[in-house]
């Protein structure tokens, strides 16, 4: 696995495991979020978005983590490995209201130094109501799409549970440290 893109709901915890697959890796992390949102939460124009994204794949291993549509054919193509993070509804709601209480609560930022707000939170741009909204909508998408892939040889792994997940970051920790001894 050189190429890895780490797909999920909002909340679902892309960024975490992109992170802690990056380290064991070796790999360049590539945030989708930090590369599609500027300051103010200003989307940055499709044009350049993909321009950003088409350089960060450059690198010769890299871990992505997001569901932008409009880089798909981007990230996908290059990947040879798929990591969706299918949980539940519930799960990722749960985490989502504690992430978010816990980003205002502290004033926290997230990507380029965006601050999540109660008012941005009870507005539709809430992050809870985009998890509600896509949920259904990406798990209806991503198993036929998915499901092509790997009958075209790319590696596809689904995790339903974070103990699921856990175990997989075990496996690759184990083998790493294998091929290291």
């Amino acid at each position: 696995m050189q190429r890895i893109a780490i797909i999920g709901t909002t909340g679902s915890g892309k960024t975490t495991l992109a992170a802690e697959v990056s380290r064991i890796f070796g790999s360049v992390p590539i945030e989708l979020d930090a590369l599609n949102w500027q300051p103010g939460w200003t989307l940055v124009p499709c044009d350049l978005f993909r321009q950003e994204v088409a350089k960060a794949l450059d690198a010769p291993r890299w871990v992505t983590d997001g569901n932008y549509r409009s880089v798909r054919d981007l990230v996908w193509e290059r990947a040879d490995c798929l990591v969706w993070l299918d949980y539940p509804l519930s799960l990722i709601v749960t985490r989502l209201i504690r992430r978010t209480a816990r980003r205002i609560w502290k004033s926290e930022s997230c990507c380029n130094g965006n601050q999540e707000s109660q008012r941005r939170e009870f507005s539709r741009e809430s992050i809870i109501l985009w998890a509600l909204q896509t949920h259904g909508r990406l798990r209806r998408e991503y198993s036929p799409l998915l499901r092509q892939l790997a009958d075209q040889g790319k590696t596809v792994v689904i995790h339903r549970s974070p103990q699921e997940t856990r175990a997989w970051l075990d496996e690759i920790r184990l083998s790493q440290t294998a091929i290291s001894s």
